[in-house]
């Protein structure tokens, strides 16, 4: 009975051509979903095959029968690729229980759901699981992030500063496929003797200021640097497009919930700290440790109010007439004092 594998698990055995008969794709992760298909696609059928060896359905058009009819068929090539897009739309999609009870060995099937995940008790899942691969794409949490960036820099053979991984992560988030897309286009930007990823090469390559930035935001906040943290308020609110306050709020807010939690750990050691939040032990060292050096726990919750009031006043709830500009000058005057 096959069990669900995890991404690079799959990715190894469809770069073998160890193809399953069955994939079920979902989850609410787009990524990882898109490039396993991307894979199904590239290593099962040659390009000249494509066009008579693929098939493509969407499920809100389209019936189990016609799928059934489409993965029996015989390929004019080595093999047939169906895939089924929006799956979940699929109204009678339990009816493919019938096929799968005897697969054709020459048809990969490929089950596409971004919108959720099917229920794994109905009776095609089960079948599916048993015979095929079911992966569910799950949403990459803030705390992933820096572990993922470093994976991929190292992976390419590059190292990678925790300055830049973090500029990168606080900048882009955790829209996977703008992630990589970005992170491909700074190490597509490089000569080959260049090895080391640098805060220089992210502002150069990704736009992103090495100087004024989320980063460098929260580190004068932590160290309670009022010049620094209003000289790069300033910035923001002079560079909006590159640094809107809808993206600056959720990063403080992350921060300071993190910090709000550290606070209950059992354990008060750096280790036990970054186990109890997720995080990496230089996280803890370089701004947990100092931050609750420098704010109480009534002080972090006042602010995190203050942070979910300065929000709600940036999108105009209560009649707000204050400036974006004004409301994180207010909010770090806030903090500060």
């Amino acid at each position: 009975m096959a069990k669900e594998i995890t991404y690079e698990e799959i990715m190894r055995e469809v770069k073998s051509r160890d193809f399953k008969p069955i994939y079920v794709l979902m989850g609410a992760e787009p990524y990882y979903i898109d490039r396993i298909a991307e894979a199904i696609l590239e290593n099962a059928l040659p390009k000249e095959e494509r066009d008579f060896c693929l098939t493509t359905f969407y499920g809100a058009d389209t019936t189990a029968n016609a799928v059934i009819n489409s993965a029996r068929s015989f390929p004019m090539g080595s093999r047939m690729v169906v895939m089924v897009k929006n799956a979940n739309e699929l109204k009678d999609i339990e009816d493919l229980t019938v096929y799968l009870q005897n697969p054709q060995p020459s048809t990969v099937l490929v089950l596409i759901n971004k919108s959720g995940t099917f229920d794994r008790r109905k009776k095609f899942m089960s079948r599916a699981a048993s015979i095929g691969t079911v992966f569910e794409s799950q949403k990459v949490k803030e705390s992933q992030l820096s572990g993922i960036i470093a994976e991929f820099f190292r992976q390419k053979g590059y190292t990678v500063d925790y300055k830049s991984v973090t500029l990168i992560a606080d900048s882009i988030g955790s829209d996977l496929t703008r992630l990589y897309g970005e992170m491909n286009k700074l190490i597509n930007s490089l000569t080959p003797e260049v090895r080391a990823i640098t805060p220089e090469l992210v502002e150069k390559h990704i736009g992103i200021s090495k100087d004024f930035n989320n980063f460098e935001f929260l580190n004068a906040l932590i160290a309670k640097d009022s010049f620094r943290a209003f000289q790069i308020s300033k910035y923001f609110d002079d560079n909006p497009k590159q640094n809107p306050i809808q993206v600056v709020l959720p990063s403080l807010f992350r921060f300071f919930s993190q910090l709000m939690i550290a606070y209950y750990s059992p354990g008060k050691d750096k280790s036990s700290v970054a186990q109890y939040l997720g995080i990496q032990e230089w996280q803890v060292e370089r701004n947990i440790f100092p931050a609750m050096r420098n704010y109480s726990a009534a002080k972090v919750l006042s602010i995190l109010s203050v942070i979910r009031d300065t929000d709600e006043k940036s999108k105009g709830f209560g009649g707000s007439k204050v400036s974006n500009g004004d409301l994180l000058k207010q909010l770090v005057f806030f903090i500060l004092h």
